[in-house]
């Protein structure tokens, strides 16, 4: 039974189409300083961002020699809240680590 001028679902479907955008991307960036410890920016590498520790000891080296590292590429929200999280991190322990983040 169909009913004239209603359509069916699957024709209705058919004819929306929605185009999904993905969302910015942004990189956290972890910037060297002379007085935060090398082992300290391992353990934010791993504890905040789930990095190996062998990725941690290559990103906290690339912080050391290059003057930046790239911690992880997160959503606006999400990126924002792990360089708050690196900042009170550093804070509590005494740091003056600096993170910050940049679209890709």
């Amino acid at each position: 039974m169909s009913n004239p001028g209603i359509e069916s679902d699957f024709e209705l479907s058919d004819q929306v189409r929605e185009e999904t955008e993905e969302p910015p991307r942004f990189r956290v960036i972890l910037i060297n300083d002379d007085y935060t410890t090398f082992d300290f920016v391992v353990q934010v590498l791993v504890t905040i961002f789930k990095r190996t520790v062998d990725d941690a000891i290559r990103i906290t080296t690339d912080v050391h020699n290059k003057g930046t590292g790239i911690c992880g590429v997160y959503t606006k929200q999400i990126a924002e809240t792990k360089v708050d999280m690196v900042h009170q991190a550093s804070q509590t322990a005494g740091f003056p680590l600096k993170c910050t983040m940049e679209e890709v």
